[in-house]
């Protein structure tokens, strides 16, 4: 099943997000290599394509998972979570209907 995973930025993260986000990039190409990905990328945190050192606001990834507790455990092991990027993560299951 797919799952809609939002992480939420804290305040003044930016620089912990820049650093982290070699790892986190690389755990969403093996989900993309696995076939699993349907989209993944992060919300600027103001009105712009690239939003400088405004930054972001979080990040919205969907993906397939066996179960929620399986999307719940990937989402966990983020490591923009894991640097403190990410205040809190969301994670729902997701039914696609369009495209």
């Amino acid at each position: 099943m797919w799952y809609v995973i939002e992480g939420y930025d804290g305040a003044d993260v930016l620089p912990q997000r820049l650093a982290a986000r070699p790892a986190h990039v690389a755990r969403l190409t093996a989900l993309r290599d696995a076939g699993r990905l349907m989209l993944a990328g992060p919300c600027p945190a103001i009105d712009a394509e690239d939003p400088g050192p405004a930054g972001f606001s979080g990040s919205v990834v969907i993906a397939e998972f066996e179960s929620l507790p399986d999307a719940r455990a990937w989402a966990d092991a983020d490591p923009y979570l894991a640097a403190g990027v990410y205040t809190r993560v969301e994670v729902r299951p997701f039914k696609r209907v369009l495209p």
